[in-house]
C-alpha cells in the first residue's frame, strides 16, 4: 500500500472514470487525468489526458482537448484529439477539429474546419480564404 511507485499511481489515475449525468449542468472548465463521460451539459472546456465521451444527451458549450473522443451528442466548440475521434450518427459538432484519425458515421453533422495529421500544433495555421466544409 505505501510502497507503490509513481508509475503505478499514475496508471491508477488514468483508469478513473468521471461521469456527469443527464440533468446535470456544470459551469466552468473540467480537467482530468482519466476518462470522462458527459450526459449532461458543460458550459466550459473539457480537458482529459485520456478519453472523452459525449453521450447522446450530452452538450458541451466549449472546447474539448483529449487523447481519444467519442461524440454521440452535441459540441459547440473546437475539438483537438491527439489520437482518434469518432462522430456517431447522432453527433452534432459546430467548430473546428484537429485530429490524428477520424471516423464519421453516416448521419453525423459537422460544421467547421478539419485538420488531420500527427503534429496538431502545426495544424493551427489556417489557409487564408479557406472555407469551412459541411458534412452531413
Amino acid at each position: 500500500m505505501f510502497n507503490k511507485n509513481k508509475s503505478e499511481e499514475a496508471n491508477a489515475a488514468l483508469r478513473v472514470m468521471n461521469q456527469f449525468g443527464q440533468g446535470t449542468t456544470l459551469n466552468g472548465d473540467i480537467t482530468t487525468e482519466g476518462d470522462i463521460r458527459i450526459d449532461g451539459k458543460v458550459n466550459g472546456s473539457v480537458t482529459s489526458k485520456s478519453k472523452a465521451v459525449v453521450g447522446s444527451t450530452g452538450v458541451i458549450e466549449g472546447d474539448i482537448y483529449c487523447q481519444n473522443a467519442y461524440i454521440d451528442g452535441r459540441v459547440n466548440g473546437n475539438i483537438e484529439v491527439s489520437e482518434l475521434l469518432i462522430l456517431s450518427k447522432t453527433a452534432y459538432v459546430s467548430g473546428d477539429i484537429k485530429i490524428k484519425k477520424l471516423v464519421v458515421e453516416e448521419g453525423a453533422k459537422f460544421n467547421g474546419r478539419c485538420s488531420m495529421g500527427t503534429n496538431l500544433h502545426s495544424a493551427t495555421t489556417q489557409t487564408p480564404g479557406a472555407q469551412p466544409k459541411n458534412v452531413e
